[in-house]
């Protein structure tokens, strides 16, 4: 079975679950409410980045091909 780690990278639902985590560690080991929400927010941005990243990659991708075959004319 294959797995498509594009469309699971950019998922919201996998990025939430990871910020959330993440900021539930900080706070067990000691951290601060506020550094628990500044690295929740720093991990959701980033998603956000990656998410447009590999959106316009793939879409990018996709018109390549049509492209070429309207130059051929």
């Amino acid at each position: 079975m294959k797995t498509d780690w594009k469309r699971k990278l950019t998922s919201r639902k996998l990025w939430a679950a990871v910020a959330g985590f993440a900021a539930g560690l900080v706070v067990i080991f000691g951290g601060s409410r506020d550094t628990a929400d500044k690295i929740s927010g720093s991990i959701l941005s980033g998603a956000a980045v990656v998410g447009y990243i590999l959106g316009e990659g793939l879409t990018d991708a996709a018109n390549a091909g049509r492209e070429d075959d309207e130059n051929d004319d």
